[in-house]
């Protein structure tokens, strides 16, 4: 018998641990088919998939080409400039509540409480902000980067304090004990750590908020969500073809796109 056999015969039997995890998923599975209700399902509903599948497949070619303010193009450039300005927005906004937030950084009663600030802004969700901020600001793009801020501000500011909490301590003892300042100790010691880190994370949360800037639209903040909703509404099935094709195409380029940066990033 190889070490390897012996080693796994040595392992201890969780048999009963596995059965009783797998009753209470069951269990839960089951539970949670009782909330559907298929006496609601339309007969038709097979013959409007089909009719919203073959709109999808032969899209509106003129609009998905075109470049008008009411194109495809134009209204995916207004959804990616919503996405970087509100990215922009919340990475600069996140930073001093990070430190904030930090333990090793400020002392843990302050940190407790910029912990629960985070904790609450992150609750609610993109929408609400932006039916909110409509009324503070009207509709319009405006409205859509105040939201994607706002709502990158609470994430963006976790994962600052995973990193801040993180940093190599010795280096700035060392600076602190050949008579560097404050400032130098943050030039020299922190900003050197973290900037590639935080430049990470902001790529990662714009490539989120490009999503969420498509959605905003259907609150009237702006970007590709709003036309979509309408041709959707008004059963245009070409036209929300044409849309969904050129989100999903600006999709996977920012995805590509972010994807190297980030790797290049965190090799250095």
């Amino acid at each position: 018998m190889t070490p390897l056999e012996k080693q796994l015969l040595a392992a201890p039997r969780r048999h009963r641990y596995i059965l009783t995890v797998a009753a209470i998923v069951l269990l839960l599975a089951i539970w949670s088919f009782t909330a559907f209700d298929l006496k609601d399902i339309d007969p038709s509903g097979l013959t409007i998939a089909w009719t919203i599948f073959q709109g999808i497949i032969r899209p509106d070619t003129g609009l998905l080409l075109g470049f008008s303010e009411q194109n495809v193009g134009y209204l995916l450039l207004e959804t990616l400039a919503i996405a970087f300005l509100g990215t922009l927005v919340g990475a600069v906004l996140a930073v001093p509540l990070a430190f904030l937030a930090a333990s090793n950084i400020v002392p843990k009663p302050v940190a407790w409480l910029t912990r629960l600030a985070l904790i609450v802004i992150r609750t609610v969700p993109a929408l609400v902000y932006g039916l909110m901020l409509i009324r503070v600001t009207g509709p319009g793009p405006f409205a859509g980067v105040l939201t994607i801020g706002l709502t990158s501000i609470g994430m963006l500011a976790k994962l600052y304090v995973d990193a801040i909490e993180e940093l190599d301590t010795r280096v700035l003892e060392s600076m602190t004990s050949i008579g560097c300042s404050t400032l130098e100790n943050i030039r020299y010691g922190i900003v050197p750590q973290l900037s590639a880190v935080f430049l990470s994370i902001i790529i990662y949360r714009f490539d989120m908020n490009m999503r969420e800037a498509s959605i905003l639209g259907l609150v009237a903040a702006g970007g590709i969500g709003a036309p979509l909703i309408f041709a959707m509404r008004s059963y245009k099935w070409e036209q929300v073809g044409a849309i969904l094709i050129g989100m999903v195409i600006l999709i996977l380029l920012i995805e590509i796109v972010s994807s190297k940066l980030r790797m290049k990033l965190i090799r250095g």
